[in-house]
């Protein structure tokens, strides 16, 4: 893994010192929820700088709608997750068994993997930067050379990206910034409908969020769309 990950959230000091899910909405399973951070976390620089935040899940390997246990944990630049001191794995209050794990965030389709993956009290390695991990679903995230990227655009997350049509993801982006003035710029947001993550919220232009979602259900056919493969 060469290539970084952006962390203008976090040199903006937009990224909250709590978890965001239990506020969109998101319920955790188990003992996740509520997790902090050290403000002296977000002055770290460089390839293990704190991206933003993500949800881990583990899941029933016989029924994979079913959660089990969730954490909120980070992502870095250099494409780890960890637990909330952005070091250690993250860590479940669970039994060692079998489980289908899952990876969400706010505005980005998650994954899971195709197959029950045993865990213990010794840390496992679940890469799915690499194609050669199985997850679950035709397609279930973009692929730039040989490194996997979850597809963005999910600004309402419901599990549907769409361009065009009822609850679709690029209106919201043009409300967010008033709804009338396409060219206007909302800065300093940490907001689901800020799609590439910048601090802004951008309708049109170089940078800006609503062309992301088009590219994201193929660039061309404007009412197709794209599905989250995780079970429900």
């Amino acid at each position: 893994q060469t290539t970084l990950m952006g962390d203008d959230l976090r040199s903006q000091a937009l990224v909250p010192l709590t978890e965001p899910y239990t506020g969109l909405g998101y319920t955790h399973s188990g003992d996740g929820g509520g997790e902090t951070i050290s403000p002296a976390l977000l002055t770290t620089t460089g390839p293990t700088a704190i991206v933003d935040w993500v949800v881990l899940e583990l899941r029933s390997a016989t029924t994979p709608s079913t959660v089990l246990h969730s954490r909120s944990a980070l992502l870095r630049r250099d494409g780890r997750i960890t637990d909330k001191d952005g070091t250690s794995p993250v860590a479940f209050n669970a039994p060692v068994g079998n489980y289908r794990i899952a990876l969400r965030h706010r505005n980005h389709l998650g994954v899971i993997s195709t197959a029950p993956i045993a865990l213990s009290s010794s840390a496992t390695t679940w890469d799915i930067r690499t194609t050669t991990t199985a997850l679950f679903g035709t397609a279930p995230t973009s692929v730039s050379g040989s490194t996997r990227l979850l597809w963005p655009g999910d600004g309402n997350g419901n599990g549907v990206v769409k361009y065009t049509g009822a609850n679709n993801d690029r209106d919201p982006v043009l409300t967010g910034i008033g709804g009338s003035v396409p060219t206007s710029v909302m800065s300093g947001v940490y907001s689901p409908l800020d799609i590439n993550l910048d601090g802004q919220l951008r309708y049109t232009g170089v940078g800006n969020d609503r062309d992301i979602i088009l590219q994201t259900i193929g660039g061309t056919v404007p009412t197709a769309v794209r599905l989250e493969l995780v079970p429900q």
